[in-house]
């Protein structure tokens, strides 16, 4: 027999209710320039603004009815007496540890009248809005999104709020009063141009497979992206050539901890001994000691910056170091080993290192830079195993969703590659070739980046719950979107994950 809890009887009921009057009644949503919505729009600043942001318990004795009611979904029913208690003794408590702030989300707010034989005599606020919380010596943190319906009443030429809902409480994205982003794909383009992304490709894997390919903006004017749109991608080449070095190791052709001296020296550091002590475990979690690159424009050899393995220095040059003791080793270029590996066995037939005449140039993303310039693209005429892969997302969300399952990739490699060889920040970690979040209760998640001239890119993986996302961009600042699509798709983990990066 199933159990109905009486509070969300009630709460639907009223719901329900509500939503009925509508249909009956058949009114529009006020405009946004009526009288009616600019009252009751400044009625709600007073009740949070003043009421709740600044803990005045006398605006907000003075904007509710005697009979007030309050239905909250995680937290039972209360009438005015009980609410004020709770307000007092509780968000607004002299000895509170945290101060909170309530923000209505921009654009969610609709607001409908009622008419008794014609005469306005109440409104329904619907909405949705955010709470932050602040303690003494941090930052304000972001809390929970709600959506809200409020009942005001029409009371001796006053408006009073009479009953109010609050429910569907979630950490989600910040952009859940933009209703449709990335299902409506207007909405998105819209959202897009506000914040001047030329073009947008999403990945969604489910069930360890990639489920859904989403592209948005144009690759130039009047010419929308395509679902096959090809990429620069920056850095997301590296776990590529990681994948490549690991599935060498898993078949025992090649060695993590074996020096790399016996195959390639680079001239630059011949004389350093610390280049007997660089391994592939160690350049592909980034503690070889070398710079990011060198700096060819003042002829700046290459040196170590510290001791390999004592700290982590992200660097592409360690990436191109073990392309060329894969080179060395079994005499084929990176492109090659990277086709029999990787590209062939999962048919991503639109991949490849270098730049040549297979390129579909009708499909490839321009990069810009903030301001709408066009740069030249980068032209590799041989492979870099640290940037500058050409590919899809449909062929990327091929790869990740193999390295997720650990296709090709013994149990062993594959625990080493997820281990945590060295920490970069609070809570998260370089493993071999793909960083690492911790975020909680033995639950992580597998990531990179790229970033480049008109290029920001970036997965997510979670192992545990077989998900994982994609997001391309073609322009300097596409990062500032990552936010809201991450924490869309990928719901609490993608907050933790945000959360990670930005404290």
């Amino acid at each position: 027999m199933k159990i109905i809890n009486p509070l969300l009887f009630q709460l639907k009921t009223i719901l329900v209710g509500i939503l009925l009057f509508q249909i009956q009644m058949g009114f529009s949503q006020e405009e946004k320039t009526s009288a009616l919505y600019k009252t009751i729009i400044s009625k709600d600043s007073l009740l949070f603004d003043i009421g709740f942001n600044t803990c005045d318990v006398k605006q907000f004795e003075n904007l509710y009815t005697e009979d007030f009611e309050f239905y909250h979904d995680k937290d039972s029913v209360s009438d005015k007496a009980r609410f004020l208690k709770t307000f007092k003794s509780g968000i607004c408590s002299p000895t509170r540890k945290y101060n909170y702030r309530r923000e209505l989300i921009p654009g969610s707010t609709e607001i409908y009248p009622l008419f008794k034989n014609g005469i306005l005599y109440g409104a329904i606020q619907m909405g949705t809005h955010r709470f932050y919380e602040t303690s003494a010596g941090n930052p304000e943190q972001a809390g929970s999104f709600a959506k809200f319906t409020h009942l005001w009443l029409l009371k001796n030429k006053e408006w009073k709020l009479a009953r109010s809902l609050s429910y569907n409480h979630q950490m989600t994205s910040s952009t859940a009063g933009l209703s449709g982003l990335f299902d409506n794909d207007q909405v998105t383009e819209k959202w897009l141009k506000e914040n001047n992304v030329p073009t947008l490709g999403i990945g969604i894997i489910s069930d360890g497979k990639l489920k859904q390919i989403k592209t948005f903006g144009n690759l130039k004017r009047d010419v929308p992206a395509p679902y096959n749109t090809i990429w620069n991608v920056a850095s997301l080449t590296k776990p590529v050539t990681a994948i490549v070095a690991l599935k060498l190791v898993s078949q025992g052709k090649w060695d993590l901890d074996e020096p790399l001296d016996q195959y390639w020296i680079d001239p630059d550091i011949a004389k350093d001994p610390n280049h007997k002590l660089l391994t592939t475990r160690i350049i592909l979690s980034h503690q070889t000691g070398f710079p990011n690159w060198r700096d060819f424009n003042e002829s700046k050899k290459l040196d170590f910056k510290f001791k390999p393995r004592t700290q982590y220095q992200y660097s592409g040059e360690g990436f191109e170091y073990l392309r060329k003791a894969l080179e060395k080793k079994f005499h084929k270029t990176l492109d090659q080993l990277a086709s029999e590996l990787v590209f062939v066995p999962l048919k991503m037939n639109d991949s490849q290192f270098i730049w040549n005449d297979k390129i579909d140039l009708s499909r490839y993303a321009v990069n810009y830079d903030k301001d709408g310039n066009a740069y030249d693209p980068t032209k590799n005429k041989t492979a870099s195993a640290a940037d500058d892969l050409l590919t899809t997302v449909e062929d990327y969300g091929k790869f990740i969703s193999s390295v997720m399952n650990s296709e090709g990739i013994s149990k062993k490699v594959f625990d080493d590659m997820i281990s945590h060889q060295v920490q970069t920040k609070k809570n998260k970690y370089f493993g071999l070739g793909f960083e690492i979040y911790d975020l909680g209760n033995e639950n992580y998640a597998l990531s990179h980046s790229g970033a480049d001239k008109g290029v920001q890119t970036i997965f997510i993986l979670l192992p545990k719950t077989k998900q994982g996302l994609i997001i391309f961009t073609n322009v300097d600042d596409g990062y500032k979107v990552y936010e809201n699509i991450v924490v869309h798709y990928l719901g609490e983990n993608g907050r933790k994950i945000v959360d990670i990066e930005t404290k």
